[in-house]
């Protein structure tokens, strides 16, 4: 099951510590016919809380399909559409095949780390990066 998980911890964890425009979101887990609903509508939600600029640490992704691709494609409109990005970090070899696979990877903002992903991302909107390592191990 793919799961959402703010780099400082999971949502509604009141230690989160995310900047007004951007999040940082770690994806873990499988992306695909079984969980891009939840996955879909938490993330959807981050998106219109504000979090204009979503970056989605892919480091810990095993599995996505085209069903997990086509909810990465609707998270790019609706970021595009609030006039922000989606920024994808930290691909693995299989997301990328897929990404290329597809023709989508040229959709898509692709970053080899978080840390790449957020200087692409306005200095004003931008979180700290690395987190303060009090809040890196909440959650």
């Amino acid at each position: 099951m793919a799961q959402l998980r703010g780099v400082w911890g999971s949502w509604g964890d009141p230690h989160l510590d995310l900047a007004d425009e951007c999040a940082v979101l770690r994806v873990s887990g499988e992306l695909d016919l079984r969980t891009e609903q939840a996955f879909l509508a938490e993330a959807r939600s981050i998106v219109s809380a504000g979090h204009r600029f979503l970056v989605l640490d892919l480091t810990a992704l095993r599995f996505c399909d085209s069903r997990g691709l086509s909810c990465l494609l609707a998270l790019e409109w609706l970021c595009r559409r609030l006039e922000g990005r989606l920024l994808l970090a930290s691909l693995g070899v299989r997301m990328l095949k897929l990404l290329v696979g597809t023709q989508s990877l040229g959709v898509f903002s692709c970053y080899p780390t978080v840390g790449h992903a957020l200087a692409a991302v306005p200095v004003a909107s931008r979180p700290t990066w690395p987190p303060p390592a009090d809040e890196a191990t909440a959650g």
